[in-house]
């Protein structure tokens, strides 16, 4: 059982590793033997999580990327091939919403500032393709490796307020169906493609839209959020390490072209 989901050895690229989920999914990695390139536009976010994995013993590097840039994709590839040789796998992590794309009572969807809502596509939909186009053709030239995106329940249930990171997220589930038969039927069928969809996790992002600043206690919003969630809490950075690691290891070798929910029974919940 060990062997079939051993990824010891392995060299991952993670973007938005500095992240609080991509940190996370980093360091599990690394503990479990994986060399990991951190990759993140702001390259001291990757830095401490580096820190963190080297102080644990193990094997990591910081590279700073702009997911939307092609040349800069190109060159965090190099840096990980550099460090670490041929990348394995792909984790695109990079993602995530805007306050000026969002609907309030202050902000009518009629009035959303349409650059807010490109630069929420661009983020999510470009900042995925971008790096599949860059090491997926290094990928394609091995004719071997895994690519791991991240989508969003949103993906599934579009959620009230945030219609552009909806859309987006949608968009990378779709475009993992469809990079996944593309890789399989023109390259290899070793190249697999999947992605997850996180529920509602607390990150630095949404932290204070679901609790409350000063008090700790939950929102409006956070206490809908768990009354829809039938395991009754918001997950952690780890509940997603045991669904990645299956799908970044050979105990999931003839998987392709699918999203898993990690949501708590948040989408299998009527509301009744």
């Amino acid at each position: 059982m060990n062997s079939l989901f051993d990824l010891s050895g392995k060299t991952v690229a993670i973007t938005g590793g500095g992240g609080v989920l991509g940190g996370g999914i980093a360091q599990y990695l690394a503990a479990g033997g994986a060399q990991v390139a951190v990759l993140d536009l702001k390259l001291e976010a990757a830095e401490a999580v580096v820190s963190a994995i080297t102080t644990a013993g193990g094997r990591a590097v910081a590279v700073e990327i702009n997911v939307l840039e092609r040349d800069s994709v190109r060159n965090a590839l190099d840096q990980c091939v550099k460090a670490f040789g041929p990348v394995d796998i792909l984790i695109n992590g990079a993602g995530g919403n805007h306050p000026s794309a969002t609907t309030n009572p202050q902000q009518e969807f009629f009035d959303l500032p349409i650059e807010a809502f490109r630069k929420v596509m661009d983020l999510n939909i470009i900042g995925t393709i971008l790096p599949c186009m860059v090491f997926g053709k290094a990928m394609a030239d091995r004719e071997e490796g895994i690519i791991l995106n991240v989508a969003s329940m949103n993906a599934f249930k579009p959620l009230t307020r945030i219609p552009a990171y909806s859309a987006a997220k949608s968009g990378v589930k779709n475009f993992t169906e469809w990079l996944a038969v593309h890789m399989a039927q023109e390259y290899s069928p070793k190249i697999r493609v999947n992605a997850v969809a996180p529920g509602f996790f607390l990150t630095n992002q949404n932290r204070f839209l679901l609790t409350d600043k000063d008090t700790g206690e939950l929102t409006a919003r956070g206490q809908s959020i768990i009354n829809h969630t039938p395991m009754n809490r918001f997950g952690a950075p780890e509940d997603l390490y045991g669904t990645i690691v299956w799908l970044l290891s050979d105990a999931s070798k003839f998987v392709t072209g699918i999203t898993i929910p990690v949501d708590g029974g948040y989408s299998a919940f009527g509301g009744v």
